[in-house]
């Protein structure tokens, strides 16, 4: 941790509110914000029996528990510990015998705009089957299963099977390389691995298979005895006798009835590996009870789920995102999901309004990265500009994966929301296992760029490197200080790395979320300021990164997107360097830097002159990852005049680094 977190300032101040709509309140889950009170007095209350009622009304338990919470070995909290269920079974069984059983429970949507339709019935059998399969290749309860799968009903079936039966999953995003699938099948010790010949997007094949023979043939993955590979396309791939077996094959003959394996609570549902830069990857190990209560409940709460609601999330089932509110959240919730295999600039940048059009979604679940590539694209191409589809069935939309900026905020909330949908601006991460701090959409009145109050029973605060809350209007480390359901339990095979990346002796025990963040002064909602170590140094003066980049995207006629690093400087400690994509052809020689010069003037003027960027780049795009995620440690780099030696086989675009790091 960053002695530079301590005493952030925050610069950036937002006066807009927009209060939620009266006919939203008066139908939600959550109604006002006295219903949202009242569950956080209940919390406060009685902190084990608010969670204890929750998990009885919201989870079906084959053996029911009796203790709520165990904090005996703290940080290593347990909850629900002497309870039983099967994490299967309460996304698809509990719905059998009840009208959703012949409900719509995923619209697939495949890359190339092939529709396919699967009710929860359909779903209970196909993942039956598979996790029939699974048993018969020998992978039983405890056994981790390593899933590198494209975004398709086969990817949910994988994950939905391994947890029918009590396999541990682990699912690497399918833009990692050979070595990053390698080095999690050792950490995980994966008995077997789930993939595809190949994925499409964007209308290429791109290999999966292959890249899982590298991995294996590189040695240290003895432990993998068996590949299922689901064949995407029809193109041909290599098979190793004996280990490897098409998921036709492995599936033919099998019974479509499984009955779901009980486990205990605290039984692993999955380890995520979260990509660091260095270092050995990171596993992070979710519980089954804690985990499946979270997901269902924020699928109520944030979403206000609704029988009739079509909900659509366009993340990847290779990060946590996928998980809560793709594979678990919303088929515990009953809900109809649209899941989407390809990118949304694929034929244009108009397909995601044109998905929300043809699926009537009512509930879009998006990242800011999207959103802010699609005001470019829909600022230089009218027919792609979302006025151009009927969004009309559009009710909540929501904002997850990084701080929303202001201006970006707003241009959802008109161009696509229609100025009549609340926008739930979710923080969370992969350690959290589902939304701990964003708006109620029929309760709380919006900020653009705040994710305003914790959900009930999250206890979440700001301190100082000592642990000691500061007073709201003044930033600091954003922390969570009472337990949860749904935490990270450890890192896989790793406790003490777990105790001191999270709960830090310094910070008395308390959850450390790695955000820095402020409190407003009037009404006590929450802004993140970007990561701890996103925090600028600039002469004695602590800024948080989000804010220079929202002031540099408030300059709307000219600026697409913009991403702020620091970098050492002799004079003031550190210096901002900031990379910025503009609504015009990248400028060049004098023109370059006069637009750097009008920038750095507006950045003057928006936040104040300490603000002013040193440099700044243009480039036709950011480094970005396959799921739009901004590379911001390959940006540091760049900034610091380094060579590029991290791993860049994830990025969608790795010819923008030479663009990058060329200075104006």
């Amino acid at each position: 941790m960053s002695d530079s977190s301590s005493a952030i300032q925050s610069v950036l101040v937002e006066n807009r509110v927009f209060p939620p709509p009266e006919a939203l309140v008066k139908a939600a889950r959550i109604s006002g914000m006295a219903g949202y009170e009242a569950l956080c007095a209940e919390a406060n209350k009685d902190f084990e029996g608010f969670w204890a009622r929750l998990a009885r009304e919201n989870i079906n338990w084959t053996k029911p528990f009796t203790q709520t919470l165990d904090e005996s070995n703290a940080p290593f909290y347990k909850w629900f510990a002497d309870g039983e269920l099967n994490a299967s079974a309460n996304c698809l069984d509990k719905h059998m015998g009840t009208p959703v059983e012949n409900k719509t429970a995923i619209i697939f949507e495949a890359d190339g705009g092939e529709v396919t339709k699967v009710t929860y019935k359909e779903l209970l059998a196909r993942v039956s089957q598979f996790a029939n399969a699974l048993k018969a290749r020998g992978v039983q309860k405890g056994d981790r299963v390593l899933i590198y799968m494209p975004m398709t009903i086969e990817g949910i079936v994988a994950m939905q099977a391994c947890a029918r039966i009590g396999a541990t999953h682990s699912v690497v995003f399918g833009g990692f390389s050979a070595k990053a699938v390698q080095e999690r099948i050792q950490d995980a010790g994966a008995v077997a691995v789930i993939t595809a010949n190949y994925q499409l997007r964007g209308g290429k094949e791109l290999p999966l298979k292959a890249i899982v023979d590298e991995a294996i043939a590189s040695g240290g993955c003895e432990c993998v005895k068996t590949v299922f590979v689901y064949e995407r396309t029809a193109s041909a791939w290599a098979r190793v006798a004996g280990r490897d077996i098409s998921f036709a094959e492995a599936v033919a003959g099998q019974s479509t009835e499984c009955a779901p394996v009980p486990v205990e609570a605290e039984h692993p549902l999955f380890v995520l590996y979260t990509s660091g830069s260095t270092g050995k990857p990171k596993g992070v190990q979710h519980a089954t009870g804690g985990y499946m209560l979270w997901a269902k409940l924020t699928m109520d709460w944030t979403f206000d789920i609704q029988p009739s609601d079509v909900f659509w999330c366009t993340a990847d089932i290779g990060w946590v995102t996928g998980h809560t509110y793709i594979t678990y959240g919303p088929l515990a919730a009953g809900a109809t999901e649209v899941v989407f295999e390809g990118v949304p600039t694929y034929p244009n940048a108009g397909r995601f309004w044109q998905m929300i059009e043809r699926h009537k979604v009512s509930i879009f679940y998006t990242a800011p990265t999207a959103i802010r590539s699609l005001i470019k694209a829909a600022d230089s191409d009218e027919a792609v500009h979302p006025g151009k589809s009927d969004l009309s069935s559009l009710r909540i939309l929501g904002s997850v994966g990084e701080p929303i900026n202001p201006e970006a905020w707003m241009w959802y909330y008109k161009n696509v929301g229609q100025e009549r949908c609340p926008i739930v601006d979710t923080w969370w991460q992969t350690e959290n296992g589902g939304h701990l701090i964003t708006p109620l959409p029929g309760a709380t009145p919006l900020v653009p760029g705040s994710c305003t109050l914790p959900l009930p029973g999250i206890d979440a605060a700001i301190v100082d490197e000592t642990g000691n809350d500061v007073p709201n209007g003044s930033g600091g480390i954003l922390v969570i200080k009472r337990p949860w359901p749904s935490m990270i339990r450890t890192i896989w095979g790793d406790p003490e790395r777990f105790k001191k990346s999270y709960f830090p002796e310094e910070l008395k025990g308390y959850y450390l979320a790695g955000d820095g963040a402020v409190r407003d002064a009037k009404t006590g909602y929450f802004r993140i300021t970007g990561r701890i170590d996103d925090v600028l140094n600039v002469s004695g003066h602590r800024m948080g990164t989000m804010e220079i980049e929202s002031a540099l995207v408030a300059k709307s006629d000219l600026v697409a997107e913009a991403a702020v690093v620091g970098r050492p400087d002799d004079l003031t400690g550190e210096a901002i360097c900031a990379f910025v994509v503009l609504k015009r052809p990248r400028p060049t020689g004098d023109e370059a830097k006069q637009i750097a010069k009008e920038l750095r003037d507006w950045v003057a003027k928006e936040i104040g002159p300490i603000a002013k960027p040193k440099d700044i780049r243009f480039g036709d795009n950011l480094p970005k990852t396959r799921s739009g995620k901004i590379m911001r440690r390959l940006l540091r780099s760049l900034a610091k005049g380094e060579s590029i030696t991290q791993d860049t086989s994830t990025l969608e675009n790795p010819a923008i680094l030479d663009q990058l790091a060329q200075n104006n």
